[in-house]
């Protein structure tokens, strides 16, 4: 199995158009982030964790021309707002592309993309099958997934294992049978979001606390804001066998 990190980055904190912090100007294409997402591809099938808005210049940069599932994490806007540019998938297959969701995610997607969902869609628009998912596991793509129910402050949010590897964004808490599906995996990743406390997210400390209980084999972290810090001073301060992820990070599970 191949894994894309395709963005690492989050929408907390302000604007770079409006930021003065070293990592919002580094050099170091590193800490150049686009919201938060990964690509999957097993078995000849290829599945994407979250459509944000930067979804289309990820496909884009990574060259991307094949796409079978979309699994949504939660209804946040950074991490659904880029559905629309499924479309290119529907022409390419003459189908409609299965999404993974949540109930509360799949009503959410009705209010933001009322034109995908109307009775007379207008010619063109996205197409898309909308499946349920709840806590047992699902095939999406010919590809077993176990969906593993965390929440962000009070929002049930779905991160997702396969096989060995499991990837997780937008975590504050994560319940006890969450932890046991957790157990054994060769390749976690993982949102930490800044040093400092946070209401909905891991901060730097809860992350690797996280990490020493599930014991992966290898971590990486995302979802990270420019408050962090630079990558390469953070990856300098991380223990053995965990990793800052970057965009465009490729890994092999």
């Amino acid at each position: 199995m191949k894994v894309t990190v395709l963005g690492t980055g989050t929408s907390q904190g302000v604007p770079v158009i409006a930021c003065t912090c070293e990592v919002c100007h580094s050099d170091n294409p590193k800490d150049n982030r686009l919201r938060s997402s990964v690509l999957i591809e097993k078995n000849g099938k290829t599945i994407v964790i979250d459509t944000g808005p930067d979804f289309r210049a990820q496909f884009l940069r990574e060259n991307i021309t094949d796409l079978h599932a979309v699994l949504l994490t939660h209804l946040h806007k950074d991490h659904v707002a880029g559905l629309d540019d499924i479309r290119a998938f529907n022409y390419k297959y003459k189908k409609a592309m299965e999404v993974f969701a949540d109930r509360r995610t799949l009503d959410h997607l009705v209010l933001e993309f009322p034109y995908i969902f109307r009775e007379d869609k207008y010619p063109g628009v996205p197409e898309v099958e909308t499946i349920e998912i709840s806590e047992q596991p699902f095939i999406a793509a010919g590809i077993e997934i176990i969906p593993v129910l965390a929440y962000h402050y009070m929002l049930p949010v779905f991160g997702f294992r396969i096989d060995n590897f499991a990837y997780l964004t937008d975590v504050k808490t994560l319940p006890e049978p969450s932890i046991e599906k957790l157990m054994g995996l060769d390749i976690l990743i993982l949102n930490a979001l800044r040093k400092q406390p946070h209401i909905s997210h891991l901060n730097l400390e809860e992350a690797l606390q996280l990490v020493q209980l599930l014991r992966p084999k290898k971590c990486y972290f995302t979802h990270i804001s420019h408050l962090l810090g630079k990558h390469d001073i953070i990856q300098s301060e991380l223990p053995e066998g965990v990793f800052l992820a970057y965009d465009g990070l490729k890994l092999e599970c």
